[in-house]
């Protein structure tokens, strides 16, 4: 059965949407709201929400703005959501650049980077390194994917060592999974003052 909405109900569930999935592209709204790329287009812009790549965009900035240990030409994919020392999103959308040109599948380096870039982010600090990484494959990604990492502080095992972990998703499914082991200066703010 369907299930139609007013106009008024529809873009007051799509705002809810785009709160709780800021990511979600005009396609997928379309067809869980059961009308056009047009009609949702309309909705937005009648609300004064941006486009997908303005609204990632919009995020990705202000998140750059809190990481110590990188710059924005740096980053590979863009951070979309970040609480250092913690947990970290980022995105990348899959273009030519990133694929082998005679199949169109993600070289991965792209995915490693995408990662890897992720796991400095969530340091609080400006000298973060990797010292060795896990990582495994799991599923090819093509030319127009949008992939998904996201970066969690599994363990801190010293002062100066993390232990980072990060699942790479395409549609929810899972292409890459690495453990990377860090190397960052102190993050303590007092130093102990040495005896003489």
């Amino acid at each position: 059965m369907k299930v139609r909405y007013s106009k008024k109900e529809r873009q007051s569930q799509l705002m809810e949407k785009l709160n709780q999935q800021p990511f979600i592209t005009d396609e997928q709204l379309a067809e869980m709201f059961r009308v056009s790329v047009q009609t949702i287009r309309l909705d937005r812009m009648e609300l004064a929400i941006p486009e997908l790549r303005e609204r990632i965009r919009h995020v990705a900035n202000d998140r750059l703005e809190t990481v110590k240990s990188l710059t924005e030409a740096d980053v590979i994919g863009e951070i979309v959501d970040l609480t250092l020392g913690k947990s970290a999103i980022s995105l990348l959308e899959v273009g030519q650049e990133h694929v082998f040109k005679k199949r169109n599948i993600v070289r991965g380096h792209h995915l490693f980077a995408q990662a890897n870039s992720l796991a400095v982010a969530i340091l609080d600090d400006e000298l973060a390194l990797t010292k060795s990484s896990t990582v495994h494959f799991i599923k090819q990604v093509k030319i127009g994917d949008r992939v998904i990492a996201k970066a969690t502080v599994k363990e801190q095992r010293s002062e100066t060592n993390s232990l980072i972990h990060v699942v790479s998703k395409v549609n929810q499914e899972t292409v890459f999974e690495g453990e990377f082991d860090m190397y960052h200066s102190s993050n303590t703010k007092t130093k102990k003052k040495v005896i003489e």
